[in-house]
């Protein structure tokens, strides 16, 4: 069958005429397919480069299309990336529930349970999609679609992580020794799918679509709030499974905890978790008994680690969109001193400031452009100067009978301004 253009699947191998070969609906090649079919075998292929041709950039749209083998998912088609983005979605909700689960609940809660295994239910979908879904080998820059390579890559790596954290609780309860039964306890192992927020994150900073600097503000926020909410559901089930409950935090709040609500729980545990992070410590919450003691130790010595990186990051940010702008405003009060200590007339002035704003913004566009130029190789550098100024420098008289050689080599040296 001829690969469809929008189909989900490839429809027929590589080298195979139009019309002939197996096919099926699935994540096959369209618009935004980014590789280009080559094939190592006449008759049939497990491989396909992207070496062919010139990659576009990370967000921009391509018309290649790629002949994968029947029933083989493209995981670069636009259909397959909207199903990994909803099951993002899902990761979303997971972060919040099954910390609050361990934390804060003795007990199945229906709603929540039934919600649990739907959602497990999407990422078991996954599981099966992921032994069709071709890869982008490391070493070689090949896609493979040889469905057994495929199978192997996925049982040696995250196959079995996928399977445990997919498995209903009800189920999972059964299987843990006695002393981790309580509810809660295998519901973390979900926790495993938060690797899906990282790789989320990693492409999104590099795709030209997005501004950088927003995705990774969003990255250190959802950082933050994540280790927030887990920090307090685990400080409430080390208060709240104490066997002495007035030797624990939620006695120096309210002589009779027990009869508060969850809701106000676990406000207060975040209160706590949110006033150790930002080192602001009122005391009005700290540990008593000594396992609080040791949590709380543990999670000051993490919050050292984590409120470096946050700092870290924000300066790399503020400094690399700050540090241009500063410089320039130097520069203009500068030369706005030297204009007043000279009693230069405002005319004068007035035209010095009006320069240096102008070569300021001009230099800002065309350092960008020489840098991206001068990343390029030099054929397409000179098919680039070609296509800006040949047209020009044809139409001057000056160059009147002079071959069309001469004119190439001559634009091939030029550059923009």
């Amino acid at each position: 069958m001829t690969l469809l253009k929008g189909s989900w699947v490839g429809g027929g191998r590589l080298g195979g005429s139009s019309g002939g070969g197996g096919g099926g609906g699935g994540f096959g090649g369209d618009d935004s397919t980014e590789f280009d079919a080559i094939s190592r075998d006449e008759r049939m292929s497990s491989v396909h480069s992207i070496r062919s041709g010139i990659l576009p950039s990370l967000g921009a749209q391509s018309t290649r299309h790629v002949k994968l083998r029947p029933f083989t998912i493209n995981p670069l088609h636009r259909r397959y990336r909207i199903w990994q983005g909803y099951l993002v979605v899902l990761v979303f909700y997971t972060a919040w529930v099954s910390p609050f689960e361990f934390g804060f609940l003795d007990a199945p809660d229906r709603p929540l349970a039934i919600t649990d295994n739907i959602v497990n239910g999407f990422f078991a979908i996954d599981i099966v999609l992921t032994f069709f879904v071709a890869y982008l080998d490391k070493i070689s820059y090949l896609l493979i679609d040889d469905r057994r390579l495929i199978a192997w890559r996925y049982l040696k790596t995250w196959f079995v992580f996928d399977v445990i954290s997919t498995i209903p609780s009800e189920i999972g309860r059964r299987m843990l020794p006695d002393s981790l039964q309580p509810y809660g306890y295998f519901n973390m192992l979900r926790l495993w799918r938060l690797r899906r927020v990282g790789d989320m994150f990693a492409r999104l900073e590099k795709d030209r679509n997005y501004n950088y600097f927003w995705v990774r503000l969003a990255k250190l926020t959802f950082v933050s709030l994540f280790t927030v909410h887990l920090s307090a559901c685990v400080l409430y089930l080390i208060a709240h499974r104490y066997k002495d409950q007035s030797q624990t935090w939620l006695a120096l709040l309210s002589s009779d905890a027990d009869k508060d609500s969850q809701a106000t729980h676990y406000i207060r545990a975040v209160y706590w978790t949110t006033t150790t992070m930002t080192t602001t410590g009122y005391g009005d919450i700290h540990a008593v008994n000594w396992k609080e003691m040791v949590f709380c130790s543990c999670f000051m010595l993490f919050n050292m680690g984590l409120s470096a990186y946050f700092i870290g990051n924000m300066t790399t940010l503020i400094v690399e969109r700050t540090g241009r702008t500063r410089k320039f405003r130097e520069t203009i009060q500068a030369a706005s001193g030297f204009a007043q200590r000279n009693h230069l007339p405002p005319r004068l002035q007035d035209q010095m400031l009006s320069h240096l704003c102008l070569k300021y913004r001009a230099d800002s566009e065309w350092l960008q452009q020489q840098e991206i130029i001068d990343l390029l190789p030099k054929a397409i550098q000179s098919s680039i100067s070609n296509f800006l100024f040949y047209g020009l420098v044809d139409q001057v008289y000056l160059f009147n009978g002079v071959s069309n050689d001469t004119l190439f080599q001559l634009v091939t040296t030029s550059t923009s301004c």
